[in-house]
């Protein structure tokens, strides 16, 4: 069977790319695998991506190629949703390679994993094809706008796949799409390439973007109180983003500087899971949480808020 995936860009960096990526590797044991990436920034892609599975850029954002000096590269698109927060990043050229991959693309299945990208799938995939939109967001992150949007597209499909069984009941309930199907399916996880963590050391991690929705600065208080008690503990935070300088003043200001430490970026995240005993997630909201899986599969607890929607159901 050949299954194909959309995603946005499978060139950067986030959780979506991340998971669409393993899944992709575990079908290739059975199936012909490619993902499609609507665009590319970069030459390779940051994640290694397994060498059965194909991947197909459609254009290249890059200044210096060609792509960029299209007229439809500066033409705003007509079929990506505009109330998709990705809007601006997509013109004219995307909406036509896009229409043009889909038109002539002989997989069985063809995956979605974004909205806009979504509603891709729905104009101009076969409909001889299994046409599979997956939600890696919350339905209630999406503004009210948008889900107006895609509602009619998502009738048109086959199934609506979420991450939690809590998302696909509010799917259920504030979106109704006869005839198609909604059914959660987690994220999973390949077995790490490290030995388990041996529950001793006196580390706590945390790995995400440095965003505010993430609360690392929730953590950070809670560990200053942790530390004054327990001065032999660390904390370890992995990840960029905007908030790194806040939280690093943050740090200093609480004295912690000897022992919380933002580590920037590690991929893969295994290995520096492996050394810690324990894993802490503060975030204000979950659409899964694939750090938290990511902790179990290298043998270490999680603590996490109990946050909408995904760390409740995990955990």
């Amino acid at each position: 069977m050949k299954i194909a995936f959309l995603l946005h860009n499978a060139y950067g960096i986030g959780g979506t790319i991340r998971t669409t990526m393993n899944l992709a590797t575990a079908l290739a044991d059975r199936h012909e695998v490619e993902i499609v990436s609507m665009m590319r920034h970069r030459e390779t892609p940051r994640f290694a991506l397994d060498p059965r599975v194909r991947l197909v850029p459609l254009v290249d954002l890059r200044p210096e190629g060609a792509d960029a000096k299209d007229p439809l590269f500066f033409e705003a698109s007509r079929d990506f949703p505009a109330a998709e927060k990705r809007h601006h990043q997509y013109n004219r050229l995307i909406d036509a390679r896009v229409a043009e991959y889909l038109r002539g693309c002989p997989a069985d299945v063809i995956i979605g994993t974004r909205p806009g990208v979504n509603v891709y799938l729905s104009r101009f995939a076969p409909r001889r094809a299994l046409r599979i939109a997956q939600e890696h967001l919350r339905y209630d992150a999406h503004s009210k706008k948008l889900r107006r949007e895609l509602a009619p597209h998502y009738r048109l499909l086959d199934a609506i796949v979420t991450t939690t069984e809590a998302d696909a009941a509010v799917y259920r309930g504030k979106m109704p799409l006869p005839g198609v199907r909604t059914l959660a399916i987690p994220n999973s996880v390949p077995e790490p390439a490290v030995a388990p963590s041996e529950g001793t050391a006196p580390v706590i991690a945390a790995a995400g973007r440095l965003v505010r929705g993430k609360r690392f600065d929730l953590l950070i208080d809670a560990f200053a109180e942790v530390t004054a008690k327990f001065p032999a503990w660390r904390l370890r935070i992995y990840g960029g983003g905007a908030e790194k300088e806040r939280l690093a003043e943050q740090i200093e200001r609480l004295g912690l500087s000897g022992s919380a430490e933002l580590m920037g970026s590690y991929s893969p995240i295994e290995a520096e899971f492996a050394k810690a005993s324990l894993v802490a997630v503060a975030s204000e909201a979950e659409s899964f949480g694939m750090t938290i899986v990511e902790a179990m599969r290298c043998g270490v607890p999680v603590v996490s808020t109990d946050c909408p929607l995904g760390p409740a159901e995990i955990i």
